[in-house]
């Protein structure tokens, strides 16, 4: 696992926490379709758009 990969796993980790402590509502649901999104991309080991889905999700929870 590449540093960019170990990089991208971990912020995979801390949206999920986030999105997990996340009260229902409108900003979780949106959350959850970036975060699985970004499941999808990394999936395909895209790490720039994993990268740009996770940071959707952290905006979308704010």
């Amino acid at each position: 696992m590449t540093p960019e990969q170990k990089k991208t796993a971990e912020k995979m980790t801390t949206v999920k926490a986030a999105w997990d402590k996340a009260p229902a509502g409108p900003k979780k649901d949106a959350a959850l379709k970036h975060y699985q999104a970004a499941e999808k991309a990394n999936t395909a080991r895209n790490d720039a758009e994993t990268n740009k889905e996770l940071d959707a999700a952290t905006h979308a929870l704010a």
